[in-house]
C-alpha cells in the first residue's frame, strides 16, 4: 500500500534529513533517535535508509545531532511542496 500524508502521496513530499558527511562524526546519535527508523547505520557509516519513513515537518533529530550535521527542507519550502499537490490533486483527504 502506497504511503500517503493528508492523501497526498508521500513520495511526492521531499521531507526527509540531509546528511553532511563532512561533519557527521557516525555518533550513531540520529539512529537511536528516530523512532521510524529513518537512518542506519551501514558498515559504521550512518545513511538515510528509507526517507520517506520521516514524518513530514519532524526535524527533532536535527536537534540531536551534536555536529549539526543534519539538514532539512525549509518550512517555507514545505509550504510550496503542498501547495502545489493542492493544486495537482485538490484539498487533503483526510
Amino acid at each position: 500500500m502506497e504511503q500517503t500524508y493528508e492523501g497526498y502521496p508521500r513520495k511526492e513530499i521531499k521531507w526527509f534529513p540531509t546528511i553532511d558527511l563532512d561533519k557527521c562524526t557516525q555518533c550513531g546519535t540520529c539512529v537511536k533517535f528516530c523512532h521510524q527508523e529513518v537512518y542506519e547505520s551501514i558498515d559504521g557509516k550512518t545513511v538515510i535508509a528509507r526517507p520517506y519513513s520521516c514524518v513530514v515537518g519532524c526535524t527533532g533529530c536535527q536537534s540531536q545531532c551534536p555536529e549539526e550535521a543534519i539538514s532539512f527542507p525549509s518550512m517555507r519550502d514545505l509550504r510550496d511542496m503542498l501547495r502545489a499537490l493542492r493544486a495537482k490533486y485538490g484539498p487533503p483527504k483526510r
